[in-house]
């Protein structure tokens, strides 16, 4: 029989709990575990509402691309609805068939060639300035009837002879650049000139620029921060010749400088690149010109001449769609393809056409953002000097936006062969507009204020000079023509 220390053994070995038992009891503790934190661990925290400003939420990239989808959608509906009402449209030989079936379109080719004679008098009197032959004062006033005359004379060409708009109006913008560069020319030298002769009639310092790279902005970035110098820098009056003032007319720039930053060679793949758009971007807008809007300047005009303002306002809003969009496309086609193709050409390293005025959050930076050389040129031209002078930021604000307006009223009124001040009196509205929107919209809402100008701004004024060059050359011609005795 087995003692009384045997027994006690043996009944701890069979009341000792097995493996499975205790595998058994943690699942349990666990489960208790589990149960006891769900109904006690909170789920309400203090927080705000994700479109509440004080969530600090940003992250909306969702709602762009449905905005996106929506928009896709609705510009896909009314092109088929355009489709289906007016058929097809496109005829790219029309564009072609304008220059041989309308001989008075071919002056303004040769009024083109024609500001060369305003270009090599300014260059003359930088001469006659130089050498002493003229002092500052008459040289001044030539320089002054000179740079009238580039304005004058094209103006009364094409109010005499009356080509069509299209070619008036290409060949108005060449002498407004060829204006613009003649103006940066003289005042430069004007300045250069005084430098040379204050100094005994020394060569200058010289301005130095780096090349720039092949490849990209990056690779062209790290070039000039290695630094890799023109070898061949022009001071003050070497260059006084017509290679160095011809080159400057061609180069995409308005604004005058001894050196320019140039490329080391032409990229052959980035030129083919920027031409292939600019030819494909130039058929699409001259496509949906024809196709979109039109149709939708012939069905505006009876509204804008019977005055009805309900459908004044709907056609209005039906036409700022297409011609944002194609006005986004020319923004394309001219500020990035044409001035890249003509840099590219030129070896022009300068790329700066443009900065991201599509994020202005005032208009101030959108005027100051989307034509880099057209700002560079009033800022040195015209707003500083008048700084200097002492006048106050609003006036020199002013000014900027006056000579803006003039130049676009030149652009429009002239072709068109009448003044009616709607583009003058839309970029001079832009200063009460920029101070409205910097002092009682910022961030977004300024963006948007921006936005919204653009896209019903620019549609208002092309229907009111449709409105008037109908009812110019054709109402009052039709009322003429039923007026005169015996018909």
């Amino acid at each position: 029989m087995a003692t009384k220390s045997e027994e006690r053994k043996l009944v701890r070995r069979t009341t000792k709990p097995s493996l499975e038992d205790k595998e058994k009891a943690k699942k349990q503790r666990e489960v208790e575990k589990d149960r006891r934190e769900f109904y006690e661990k909170p789920i309400h925290f203090s927080s705000e509402s994700l479109f509440s400003t004080g969530s600090g939420y940003n992250n909306y990239r969702g709602v762009l691309n449905l905005c996106i989808v929506l928009l896709v959608l609705t510009t896909s509906r009314v092109a088929l609805e355009n489709l289906i009402k007016y058929g097809i449209l496109i005829d790219p030989v029309s564009w072609l068939t304008i220059f041989v079936a309308d001989p008075y379109n071919w002056p303004c080719v040769i009024l083109i060639a024609c500001s060369n004679v305003f270009i090599l008098a300014s260059f003359q009197i930088e001469i006659w300035l130089l050498k002493g032959w003229v002092s500052e004062t008459p040289g001044r006033a030539m320089h002054v009837v000179n740079c009238a005359a580039i304005l004058v004379f094209p103006a009364t060409v094409v109010l005499s002879v009356e080509p069509g708009p299209a070619g008036a109006a290409y060949a108005l913008f060449v002498y407004t650049c060829v204006f613009l560069k003649n103006v940066s020319y003289i005042a430069t030298n004007h300045w250069l000139r005084y430098q040379y002769k204050s100094s005994g009639q020394r060569k200058g310092v010289r301005r130095t620029h780096k090349s720039v790279g092949d490849g990209d902005a990056d690779g062209a970035a790290q070039n000039l921060a290695n630094g890799k110098p023109e070898t061949q820098l022009v001071a003050y009056p070497d260059n006084m010749n017509l290679k160095d003032l011809y080159s400057f007319m061609l180069f995409p720039t308005l604004c005058y400088e001894l050196n320019f930053p140039r490329t080391p060679r032409i990229r052959k793949r980035f030129l083919l690149k920027r031409l292939a758009e600019s030819f494909m971007l130039l058929q699409l807008m001259l496509g949906l010109i024809q196709q979109w809007i039109a149709p939708l300047l012939n069905n505006a005009i009876k509204p804008f001449v019977d005055m009805d303002l309900p459908m004044m306002v709907e056609r209005i809003m039906k036409l700022a769609i297409p011609n944002h969009f194609i006005w986004l496309i020319f923004f394309y086609w001219f500020f990035h393809s044409n001035l890249n193709v003509l840099a590219e050409l030129t070896q022009f390293a300068d790329r700066t056409f443009y900065r991201d005025w599509w994020n202005s959050e005032s208009v101030q930076y959108f005027w100051s953002n989307w034509n880099i050389p057209v700002y560079r040129w009033c800022k040195r031209h015209l707003y500083q000097p008048l700084q200097r002078r002492g006048y106050s930021k609003l006036f020199g604000q002013v000014c900027v936006f006056a000579t803006s307006a003039f130049f676009h009223e030149y652009l429009v009124s002239v072709p068109l062969r009448m003044f009616r001040w709607w583009s003058f009196t839309g970029m001079l509205m832009q200063v009460p507009f920029a101070v409205f929107v910097s002092k009682f919209l910022a961030g977004p809402y300024g963006n948007m204020a921006v936005w919204l100008s653009l896209i019903v701004g620019q549609p208002f004024a092309i229907l009111m000079y449709l409105h008037d060059y109908y009812v110019i050359n054709h109402l009052s011609q039709a009322q003429n023509i039923t007026s005169t005795p015996g018909l």
